[in-house]
């Protein structure tokens, strides 16, 4: 039976997860407590994948104290040989007698076999205890195990009256410095960013990780695939994404369609290319989605314009709005950032609940969660 301090040592639990979040893919972020006699034996977190998991960094600092303690883990066990040793199997060694779980783990190689081997094996196992703030804490490698897709972030900075880009496209900088930061935590977030060809022809970018700290073992985590939607395949050589430094970490989505010619000068400057189906003449989202899910892709930052979000948006993948939001007016003329809808009426338009609301510098970012 849970009780109020099963809920009080799973947000521990939590709280220590969060420290590994953008550093442990394709692993997701775990915390691990320990707890004997009501007071805590030992406490971890899953750092970075290859690393130790939660539960026996928890062991670990328990050591003999481990033996009768109650484990509190957000996610389930591992029962499975891979980079590091089955959890299930240290757990049972250690002595503990009682394992309180967050979720199941919806990955194929565990959901549920580490819970099963663990009550064979007599620890008393108990589930459900915070599963919604696991789930989301877990963001994306949720969606890409339950649901075959990635946890889709649709980023935008834009004027107070909703515009991306003044008459003539200009569109640097309409925020601060502050929320260029804050944009560029988003992308070390995630393992891939998307732009349309609009956005790439008009403002050459390079798509990096930048002014975000981190140690040098967890610097290659910060390198996101960079994807771009290219239907006809007709997007200059010369772009920045094409040259030396970043093609081989470039993908471009296009067309089954599109020039094989095209194809082969992309794959000789190492940039791969992947041929999708194409819906309301673009890159399909949700073929794209499902690609991307195949490569290890949990968190998706969408930076393209109006055109690509929205087509995004009307099939239902994105999952949350990043809004920067700069205390300028561009007015009539200017480019808005949401395009076409299929005009819906007002009862029937997408709507979302505000998650977040902050100052960032001389900027504002309101983060809308989506709802379904």
């Amino acid at each position: 039976m849970s009780n109020e301090n099963d809920t009080t040592y799973m947000r521990r639990a939590l709280r220590l997860a969060a420290r590994g979040l953008g550093r442990t893919h394709p692993n997701p972020p775990v915390g691990a407590v320990l707890v004997r006699g009501g007071r805590v034996v030992g406490e971890g977190w899953h750092r970075r994948a290859g690393l130790p998991h939660a539960e026996l960094v928890a062991l670990t600092r328990a050591g003999r104290l481990a033996r009768g303690a109650t484990l509190y883990v957000t996610l389930e066990p591992c029962a499975h040989e891979g980079r590091t040793p089955p959890c299930t199997r240290a757990i049972v060694a250690a002595g503990v007698r009682r394992c309180v779980v967050a979720v199941r783990d919806p990955h194929a190689i565990v959901d549920g076999r580490g819970l099963r081997e663990l009550a064979r094996a007599g620890v008393d196992v108990e589930v459900g205890i915070e599963a919604a703030a696991a789930r989301e804490l877990m963001g994306g490698y949720w969606m890409r195990h339950a649901q075959d897709r990635p946890r889709v972030t649709w980023k935008v900075a834009a004027t107070l009256d909703g515009k991306i880009a003044d008459a003539r496209g200009g569109s640097r900088w309409i925020t601060g410095p502050s929320a260029r930061r804050a944009g560029h935590a988003l992308r070390a977030a995630s393992q891939a960013i998307v732009i349309g060809a609009g956005t790439a022809r008009a403002d050459d970018p390079r798509l990096t990780v930048r002014g975000v700290s981190a140690d040098h073992a967890a610097r290659a985590a910060l390198a996101p695939l960079r994807v771009v939607c290219d239907t006809q395949l007709r997007l200059p050589l010369t772009l920045e994404l094409f040259g030396p430094q970043l093609a081989r970490g470039t993908v471009v989505a296009c067309g089954r369609r599109a020039s094989p010619a095209r194809e082969r000068a992309l794959g000789r400057r190492g940039v791969r290319v992947w041929r999708l189906p194409v819906t309301n003449g673009g890159v399909s989202p949700r073929a794209l989605a499902r690609q991307l899910a195949r490569e290890e892709c949990h968190e998706v930052l969408l930076e393209g314009g109006a055109h690509l979000g929205a087509a995004w948006l009307r099939v239902g993948l994105v999952d949350r709005i990043a809004l920067f939001t700069a205390p300028r007016v561009l007015g009539d003329g200017a480019l808005s950032w949401c395009g076409d809808l299929g005009r819906p009426r007002l009862p029937r338009a997408p709507q979302g609940r505000i998650e977040s609301l902050e100052r960032v510098g001389d900027d504002a970012l309101i983060v809308v969660r989506m709802e379904r």
